[in-house]
């Protein structure tokens, strides 16, 4: 393999890997979690509530596609299946007493608060060591979890 010259210091990109292996795990698990949630949202809110869920996870599936690219341009392995994710991920697992409308938007505004968190962190790191395009990926999935955490709180108000 030839050596990855691109001004980052392969210690550097090591970290900046590590933090954005825990943002695509979070965004991993929150795209499962609102498509679940999608699938199973039932009640007066049925039709809103299952139209932002599908905006949301479709975002998402989009978005873990370009963490993943990122980690593997920097040089490094993205991690990929459920166990990597799940030993990662800071978002908690769809449960089954989450089953009400609103006990599901409440769970998905404090999941998108726990990525918008992550991707900060992917900033922070990305910023340190000069890598604007890890935290311009990283700023724009901060933007769009905090949208999406405020959008979800306004249901519950």
């Amino acid at each position: 393999m030839s050596q990855i010259d691109i001004g980052i210091a392969e210690s550097e990109r090591s970290s900046i890997a590590d933090a954005l292996s825990q943002l695509l795990a979070d965004s991993y698990t929150l795209y499962l979690k609102s498509h679940n949630y999608h699938w199973n949202v039932t009640g007066p809110h049925f039709g809103a509530l299952h139209a932002l869920f599908e905006t949301q996870y479709t975002d998402l599936a989009l978005a873990v596609d370009e963490i993943a690219e990122r980690i593997r341009a920097l040089g490094h392995r993205a991690p990929g299946s459920y166990a990597e994710f799940a030993a990662r991920t800071d978002v908690a697992e769809a449960t089954v007493e989450a089953t009400q409308a609103m006990d599901m938007v409440a769970a998905l505004a404090t999941d998108h608060q726990t990525v918008a968190r992550a991707a900060a962190r992917a900033i922070s790191v990305a910023s340190a060591a000069g890598d604007e395009p890890t935290a311009g990926l990283a700023t724009t999935r901060q933007e769009i979890h905090e949208k999406a955490a405020w959008m979800l709180r306004s249901y519950l108000e």
